[in-house]
């Protein structure tokens, strides 16, 4: 039989990047006990008082079709949110509600690129981007951020992978798996670059609100200047622990969202209100357990970079942001996917191979902070004993 070649185009761009979680899950449902430090999911609960608007709307019967755009109420709130943190208006019609983040990178790049057109993006980067590139017909064009710099991208070499075929950039900060967040300064060089060669700015946020210690979150979408070529998306999965949600969105221009409308519409005609409800309460309030979420996080990760301090063959910095630690075992001399095995076989903990987010992350594990500092103490000394007696 005859299918799509958008069915070649994502051949190898799916789950196989999630192998050795796969595997970890099958053993586990064998009996073995395995500590889990390879998915992005919190393990926070979600906060009681969203739980109980999310029920409560459900109950009042808004279980209906919504709109194709989203709810009157959460555009309203995402306006009032993106209003304050850029210091101008940004409009309700400046919106597009969708079920997550990664949703919302399938629309985007469906409405902004075609067969053969280049995608930039740093190198590492998440798991899904080449799928999402590749599924509009799109090259991605990894750039190599350099792991001794804190994965800091440089302008100049971004500049160098610049063609008359380059159409936009993707851009994840906080990033995922890396942990890095991009300076203002770097942003500001990125934004002229992109507005000298006429590029699009695709900006991965639903990190955002998870910074440690003095970093600043910057955007794109920010600068006034860089508005009208910035879509951002991002979602309450990763900032109120509500990935099961499936609650994301665009910002971007008005003249953008009014152009993807009718693709996001053929694809998923609106969301459901009481979960648009819930979101919108989210957005417009305080909770306590979100806070505690993210301190914990940055203790967790001081603790699993203390726990591998002073080891001669693996070592970790602290990340600036978002919910993972990059672990280096280069000078172990297995890659990222064989250590990763190993101490799947060896020491029953779970990680990411970092080559799963491109070949900038060779060499490297992405451990995920979603367990107790126990665990994730617990996991640091697995890890060193290993890459002790390897090296």
């Amino acid at each position: 039989m005859r299918y799509a070649k958008i069915t070649e185009r994502l051949q190898g761009l799916g789950s196989e990047k999630w192998a050795v979680h796969i595997e970890g899950k099958e053993r586990e449902a064998k009996g073995e006990k395995l500590i889990f430090l390879s998915i992005g999911e919190p393990d926070a609960a979600v906060p009681e008082a969203i739980m109980d608007v999310a029920e409560r709307q459900m109950r009042a019967g808004r279980t209906r079709y919504s709109n194709g755009r989203g709810e009157p109420q959460v555009l309203r709130a995402l306006s009032a949110m993106y209003s304050k943190r850029t210091g101008r208006h940004v409009a309700p019609s400046q919106f597009l509600f969708l079920p997550g983040t990664q949703t919302a990178l399938f629309v985007a790049f469906m409405g902004l690129i075609d067969i053969g057109d280049e995608v930039l993006l740093p190198d590492p980067y998440y798991a899904t981007y080449e799928g999402v590139i590749a599924a509009a017909g799109g090259i991605p064009v990894p750039v190599r951020a350099d792991p001794d710099r804190g994965f800091h991208l440089s302008p100049a070499d971004l500049a160098k992978k610049i063609t008359p075929r380059t159409r936009a950039l993707l851009l994840n900060t906080p990033g995922n798996p890396t942990g890095t967040v991009f300076t203002a300064d770097e942003i500001a060089s990125i934004g002229a670059l992109c507005r000298k060669h006429d590029l699009w700015i695709v900006s991965d946020e639903v990190y955002a609100t998870l910074t440690y210690g003095n970093t600043v979150f910057v955007s794109p979408f920010d600068d006034a200047a860089l508005e009208e070529r910035t879509v951002v998306v991002s979602s309450v999965s990763k900032s109120h622990a509500m990935p099961g949600f499936r609650c994301g969105w665009i910002a971007a221009s008005e003249e953008f969202c009014e152009r993807v409308l009718p693709f996001s519409e053929t694809m998923l005609f609106g969301s459901q209100p009481f979960l648009e409800d819930a979101t919108a309460f989210a957005l417009d309030n305080y909770f306590p357990e979100v806070e505690k979420m993210k301190v914990d996080y940055e203790k967790r990760a001081r603790t699993l970079i203390a726990g591998l301090a002073g080891a001669r063959t693996v070592s970790a910095r602290m990340p600036e942001g978002g919910m993972f630690v990059m672990v280096d075992v280069r000078k172990t001399g297995l890659s990222g996917d064989d250590f990763a095995r190993r101490l799947l076989a060896e020491e029953a903990v779970v990680t990411m191979p970092g080559e799963s987010f491109g070949e900038g992350g060779a060499g490297h594990l992405r451990v995920a902070l979603t367990v107790d500092e126990t665990q994730i103490a617990e996991a640091s000394k697995r890890i060193r004993r290993l890459a002790e007696q390897i090296g």
